[in-house]
């Protein structure tokens, strides 16, 4: 990983599912509204359709499938290690659905984020669309956030909120979050790349002042 206060350049996307997220952030890169570099794109899943998108984007896929270790922990070890050689400057978990341990995580320490679609500290952990509308909840959304030892928790860089609409199920409800999710995560990234937004193991800075609560990017949209 890069170190001092040099800007960075190079991104390691992972993945496990569709990548349409991993779709957003390669798009906003080649339409220059991202000056970011996709060095490689690393999934837990050998069949994930992100990897076929990778490769068809020009990007380095590493897939790590965790049944071909004996346990999790050697997977994590050699998935970390594999990454760390790789010496990207910024790791976005995209859709990734693997929790990562705390060794893990530090090793990648103020260099690691993830978008989750849920409005933070709200619905963490699997199905938090089900979970807002089982709540009833008015307005639903999507976090950036820095990664650190506890899932879901760690400091809130941005947020983008949308309605819930009467009638929703969670099928729809997913796909008005995943178009907001599409703009925030490339933005964030720019944010990153531009100096804008400075991370460390465990705070994140906005032009040098610590971030107390996340960047709202819009109203509802």
């Amino acid at each position: 990983m890069s170190s001092g206060l040099s800007l960075p350049q190079t991104l390691a996307i992972m993945v496990s599912g569709a990548g349409s997220n991993l779709r957003a952030i390669v798009e906003a890169c080649e339409g220059r509204r991202l000056s970011l570099h996709p060095t490689v794109v690393i999934s837990d899943q050998p069949a994930a359709p992100a990897l076929a998108y990778a490769r068809e984007a020009g990007i380095a896929v590493l897939p790590i499938p965790i049944r071909n270790y004996p346990d999790r922990e050697a997977w994590e070890r050699d998935l970390a290690d594999h990454l760390a050689a790789l010496e990207p400057d910024l790791v976005a978990l995209a859709g990734f659905m693997r929790v990562l341990s705390p060794d893990c995580v530090a090793r990648f320490a103020g260099r690691m984020v993830n978008i989750h679609p849920s409005l933070l500290p709200r619905h963490p952990g699997l199905h938090p669309h089900r979970q807002a509308l089982k709540a009833g909840d008015p307005v639903h959304g999507a976090t950036v956030h820095l990664v650190t030892a506890v899932v879901d928790a760690g400091p809130r860089i941005a947020q983008i909120r949308v309605p819930v609409m009467a009638g929703d199920d969670e099928t729809a409800l997913i796909e008005r979050t995943k178009s907001a999710e599409h703009r925030l995560y490339p933005l964030v990234l720019e944010w990153i790349a531009r100096g804008r937004l400075a991370l460390t193991a465990d705070a994140v800075f906005q032009n040098g002042v610590k971030l107390v609560e996340p960047i709202l990017v819009n109203d509802l949209i």
